[in-house]
């Protein structure tokens, strides 16, 4: 039980870090798992292979570098709603190793990838409010802060996936009330 509860918490630890940047978490899962920190289901095991981790690590420096570029970095944030649900609902049915099918892919989708698309969309609203604010001057602020946030909260859920749940529940509250702080009651 206490096992299921840490790789529930591992999961939504990842699949919340999906929503700011979609490689990173997946990047650090190919890592940990490759090196034995962190065990993934039968069918998922290919993420810790030597050329996941290479097309993961390429994937992240490219996606962490494109959101430095204007106007690519809001186009990406277009594309990237359903691509970090994947990414969520990826690390988290990854992460559950002895549940019921059924269960785990029901969690996915729900926790893993329900986590990642409400972050990534409040992400995506931030930098539109940065760019339409700053003119987009902001924008690398805003990047280096998702890409921070992303790298700190899955090496967090790695290691402390506790700790990483309890960030996450942070963030949805923090979040929660600036978002009611700027658009009102």
């Amino acid at each position: 039980m206490i096992e299921t509860i840490i790789s529930i918490c591992l999961g939504i630890g990842l699949a919340a870090s999906a929503g700011f940047r979609v490689f990173v978490p997946l990047f650090v899962l190919s890592l940990a798992t490759h090196y034995g920190y962190v065990p993934v289901g039968e069918s998922f095991t290919w993420i810790g292979s030597q050329a996941a981790m290479i097309c993961l690590g390429i994937a992240t420096v490219v996606e962490i570098f494109a959101y430095y570029i204007p106007f690519v970095d809001n186009l990406l944030d277009s594309i990237a709603i359903p691509l970090a649900s994947i990414a969520g609902t990826i690390v988290m049915a990854s992460t559950l190793v002895d549940l019921d099918p059924m269960l785990t892919w029901g969690l996915a989708i729900i926790a893993g990838g329900g986590t990642a698309a409400a972050l990534n969309t409040a992400t995506a609203k931030t930098r539109l409010a940065s760019t339409a604010t700053t003119g987009g001057l902001a924008n690398p602020i805003v990047s280096t802060t998702e890409t921070a946030t992303a790298s700190f909260v899955s090496v967090t859920s790695i290691f402390l996936p506790v700790a990483a749940f309890l960030i996450v529940l942070f963030i949805f509250f923090v979040g929660i009330k600036l978002f009611k702080k700027v658009f009102g009651r």
